[in-house]
């Protein structure tokens, strides 16, 4: 299994559950690992032959910066379906944070696993 990786995509979004968190944004941090076969295009050195992080990141941050969810829970589950459903990948980790949420913690979140993990 080959993995394409996402670090420290940085969005801002309405996220959280008290009424001040829902009239300012806050930055959400995202890290994704998604499964895929890297052979065809290392091969081409084509991008039409692989996963195109930059089309993956571009989408996630039109639908992060679009949300308005209470839950990191709800966002980490949304942004895994889009990438399963929208760029053909099996499997994906995804870890969703939010920087400065707790005081004296560096952040607080979530981290997922969907699809089925390839061998």
């Amino acid at each position: 299994m080959d993995v394409v990786y996402i670090r420290e995509l940085q969005v801002e979004t309405i996220i959280g559950i008290y009424d001040w968190e829902r009239n300012v944004k806050q930055v959400v941090s995202l890290d994704l690992e998604m499964a895929t076969d890297i052979r065809k295009s290392a091969a081409s050195d084509q991008i039409d032959d692989t996963l195109n992080y930059k089309a993956v990141a571009k989408r996630l941050i039109s639908h992060i910066e679009r949300s308005d969810y209470q839950l990191v829970e709800t966002l980490a589950e949304s942004c895994a379906q889009i990438v399963l459903d929208e760029f053909d990948v099996p499997w994906l980790k995804l870890r969703l944070s939010k920087p400065g949420a707790i005081r004296g913690s560096k952040d607080v979140g979530i981290i997922i696993e969907r699809g089925d993990r390839p061998k």
